[in-house]
């Protein structure tokens, strides 16, 4: 079964209730999973004023494809009043695949790994801190790795 990352966002409405049941339902339908610290972020690349994000992230094996583990994260997404009325819009739940096992996914409707997750402090300091050694299948380096390099860079 592949290893799995999710990233977790919530920045409207009760962000503490809308994180803790999405970890719950992830966790339920993850082998072996772990969950991060929840943190309070600044919102990033956003268009507008927004209010601070919570941010966890979710590490677990899945027996899911990966089309399929999306399919489940919109629905927890739907779950929790999300509405896309636009890129980068505030949002109640935001669920991003991160990591899918050693796969790299470019479509249209999937791209694993997550092709902003190497330059997001609010996903790369939480999987840290449960899966540090963890690798991104394009670059070849660890969570660990990719933090440290963030860090070099700033």
């Amino acid at each position: 079964m592949p290893v799995v990352a999710i990233a977790l966002g919530s920045n409207l409405g009760d962000r503490s209730a809308h994180i803790t049941a999405a970890i719950e339902q992830l966790t339920a339908s993850l082998a072996n999973a772990r969950t991060s610290s929840v943190i309070e972020t600044a919102p990033v690349d956003v268009p507008d004023r927004q209010p601070p994000y919570l941010n966890a992230v979710v590490v677990g094996d899945t027996d899911r494809s990966a089309e399929e583990l999306l399919q489940e994260l919109h629905r927890i997404e739907r779950l929790a009043g999300r509405r896309r009325p636009a890129p980068r819009a505030p949002r109640t739940l935001d669920l991003d695949l991160i990591l899918y096992g050693e796969a790299v996914i470019d479509r249209s409707d999937l791209v694993v790994p997550h092709p902003r997750f190497r330059s997001r402090r609010f996903v790369l300091e939480p999987l840290v801190e449960i899966a540090p050694d963890l690798r991104d299948p394009v670059t070849g380096l660890t969570i660990r790795d990719l933090l440290t390099k963030k860090g070099d860079a700033a």
